[in-house]
């Protein structure tokens, strides 16, 4: 659900809306295993591509690819919340925009979910993808994870990287990771260790993933500088 300009005090928390989305799934969904320095952000972020539209009534025939994604909030000093070193450093009127009530007043639920823009965040980090009819090339475990890191790089690093800050076709693409980059690993799921797939060679991001089965794929990128505040390990979203 989206709101333009005031949003009602009585307008319900859209992030029920998304957690029943999310649920409702007939794919597994995984998230990273619930730790002191995680919080995961409630809601989540979705993809659907359909397979064409029904010809002469404009509707979808169906759904071909799906994928949901989970952010986090990341507590560099878990033990107090309220430590001001877990903040990020603020422009004064993004903060000023988060901290002041205006004077029409917010939902309970939108004061609290504006706080997750004082912390850093594991932005989209894990995605949970699957596909009806998974093409070899476009749909293998490596491709899936150099789609996941360019995502979280072209959005998250642009300034590290040197880009603009619209995208343009005069973006070079030197910056992207490459399957080539991609190496055997193992990852932490539900306790187990499964095969997996890694691109340990970006120096923004560390990126894992593993198939979970003929139709869906998981794939987790973070920034490597929080790697060592927290474990990358899942756990199957119930």
């Amino acid at each position: 659900m989206e709101y333009a300009g005031v949003v009602p005090m009585d307008a319900p928390d859209p992030s029920i809306e998304s957690e029943a989305r999310v649920r409702g799934f007939s794919y597994p969904v995984f998230q990273l295993r619930p730790q002191p320095s995680l919080t995961r952000i409630p809601g989540a972020s979705f993809m659907e591509m359909g397979t064409g539209m029904r010809a002469g009534t404009g509707a979808p025939m169906g759904v071909a690819e799906s994928s949901v994604s989970f952010s986090y909030t990341l507590w560099r000093h878990p033990d107090d919340h309220s430590d001001p070193r877990n903040e990020i450093e603020l422009d004064p009127g993004i903060r000023r925009s988060i901290e002041e009530e205006p004077p029409w007043g917010r939902p309970a639920w939108m004061i609290e979910q504006s706080q997750v823009f004082k912390y850093p965040m594991l932005w989209e980090a894990v995605r949970s993808s699957w596909q009806a009819s998974p093409d070899p090339e476009r749909h293998s475990l490596p491709q899936q994870l150099v789609d996941h890191a360019n995502h979280i790089l072209r959005n998250r690093f642009r300034e590290e990287l040197g880009l603009p800050d619209v995208p343009s076709e005069g973006d070079d693409g030197g910056w992207e990771a490459k399957t080539s980059a991609a190496r055997d690993a193992v990852v932490a799921v539900d306790g187990q260790d499964r095969p997996a797939v890694q691109i340990d060679t970006d120096p923004f991001v560390y990126a894992v993933g593993f198939r979970v089965d003929e139709h869906v794929i998981c794939t987790t990128v973070v920034p490597r500088d929080s790697l060592h505040l927290f474990d990358i390990a899942l756990t199957t979203y119930e």
